[in-house]
C-alpha cells in the first residue's frame, strides 16, 4: 500500500509499505517495512527502508508544511532523506529530492506536474496506513514496551 504517491506522467516518487517487520514480536512490531520507489524516463530506483511511528507522525507534520507552501524534508536522519518543494522555481513545479547519501552516495531530483489537490490525497493514503497498520505498542520508558490494550 502507498504512503506516499507523487507521479505525473514521465516520473513518480512513492513509499510502498510492505507489512509489519515483525509482528508480535513486541519491541519491533510497529515498525513498517517499506520501500522508496523512483521511476522517470532517466532512472528507475528502489530502496527498503524501514519506518517507525514516529516517521508517520512527521510524514504528516511534512504535509501540513507544504500546504503552508513552504519547502519540507522527511527521514532527515535516515537513508534516503527526502526533500519536497512545494513549487520549486526554476522548474515551475513541485519537486521531490531523494538523497541516499548513506548507502548508495546517489541523489535524484524529481520535477513533478502535480493535480491540485495532491497534498491531500497524501492525507488520506497517510491515513489509509494508519488504519491499516496501527500503533500497537507503547513504550512507557526506553527499552520498556508494553501491548496497547
Amino acid at each position: 500500500m502507498d504512503l506516499i504517491s507523487l507521479r505525473d506522467e514521465d516520473s513518480s516518487f512513492r513509499v510502498r509499505v510492505l507489512g509489519r517487520r515483525m509482528p508480535g514480536v513486541l519491541h519491533l512490531h510497529d515498525l513498517l517495512d517499506a520501500e522508496v520507489v523512483v521511476t522517470s524516463s532517466f532512472v528507475t530506483g528502489s530502496l527498503s527502508v524501514r519506518l517507525l511511528p514516529s516517521d508517520l507522525d512527521r510524514w504528516g507534520r511534512s504535509l501540513d508544511v507544504l500546504a503552508s507552501g513552504r519547502e519540507t524534508v522527511w527521514l532527515e536522519d535516515a537513508s534516503p532523506e527526502v526533500r519536497i518543494r512545494p513549487l520549486d522555481e526554476e522548474h515551475g513545479t513541485p519537486t521531490v529530492l531523494v538523497e541516499d547519501l548513506g548507502r548508495s552516495c546517489v541523489s535524484v531530483l524529481l520535477p513533478l506536474a502535480l493535480e491540485a489537490g495532491w497534498i491531500d490525497e497524501q492525507r488520506r493514503l497517510l491515513e489509509q496506513v494508519r488504519r491499516s497498520w496501527p500503533s500497537e505498542v507503547h513504550q512507557p520508558s526506553p527499552g520498556v514496551y508494553e501491548w496497547r490494550h
